[in-house]
């Protein structure tokens, strides 16, 4: 048998404490928030690809992660590019090859996406398409298969595709392989340009889609990128975590069995 329930009739019931409320509620949000912030500010943070200038390695509609703590942090790692210091923290220099998410110098506020050409003290230049970096050709070799992109005209058609291999670092470093495509030929707005000496402390960019990208071959004078300095540095991309057709709306939820790529989702960017 089981034992009784013994009361005190000295002390009488009282109600349980309730939980939750309108203050819970805000607690809750607040600390979801600052999470998000944490997270956002110091681990990775969320963009999305608006043009194509990186074809065929990033494509309009992607979704992607970037790492914030690849290259360290600067003040343009916060929110507004608020921070209370200069320069950059637990700082790392970026790869060449790398594909980094900085501020535009002109303005200091626009995210602009590009792949690393040229380190400090390199020099750059194209010369009938063809990329040159400290004087060397770097080697191309045509993809086995053309890329489909849309002409000047909207009009999709396969595109000279290549396989580019830029130069390590280092003596001895790996080089990195990359698919560029020169919608143009090698006689585009950009294919033969004077010889860039990239500056101390400063980055050259420029996008996989050659005669689409405006890049560290137009100067910023002429409403360009040129050189970046390494605080404007933001993070590199790391992730594809979503992607939707060109013309599709991320929102309308019912037509992603047509308009996701499927195939894109979780890739790695390089």
């Amino acid at each position: 048998m089981a034992d009784p329930i013994v009361t005190d009739p000295s002390k009488p019931d009282t109600p349980a404490k309730e939980e939750g409320g309108l203050w819970e509620m805000v607690k809750v949000i607040f600390q979801a928030l600052l999470i998000a912030l944490v997270v956002r500010t110091f681990l990775f943070q969320p963009f999305n690809i608006p043009t194509g200038s990186l074809i065929p390695t990033l494509l309009i509609g992607d979704y992607l992660f970037v790492s914030k703590y690849a290259y360290g942090y600067s003040k343009h790692s916060f929110p507004f590019s608020i921070a209370p210091f200069e320069g950059r923290v637990l700082g790392s220099r970026p790869k060449r090859g790398d594909i980094v998410v900085f501020k535009l110098p002109r303005d200091n506020s626009t995210d602009y996406i590009k792949r690393l050409i040229g380190l400090p003290g390199d020099k750059v230049q194209m010369v009938e398409g063809r990329l040159r970096i400290n004087g060397q050709i770097v080697p191309r070799e045509p993809a086995a298969q053309p890329v489909i992109s849309k002409n000047r005209y909207g009009r999709p058609e396969p595109m000279p595709t290549y396989v580019e291999t830029l130069p390590g670092d280092a003596p001895g470093a790996p080089p990195t392989r990359h698919l560029i495509i020169e919608s143009e030929g090698d006689t585009g707005f950009a294919d033969n340009t004077r010889v860039f000496e990239v500056p101390p402390g400063h980055y050259f960019f420029m996008g996989d889609n050659r005669d689409n990208s405006t890049d560290s071959r137009i100067p910023a004078s002429e409403s360009g990128v040129g050189f970046v300095p390494e605080d404007n540095l933001v993070g590199r991309g790391e992730m594809i975590f979503f992607s939707i057709e060109e013309d599709a709306a991320a929102w309308q939820v019912w037509n992603w069995p047509w308009t996701v790529r499927w195939s894109r989702i979780f890739q790695r960017v390089k």
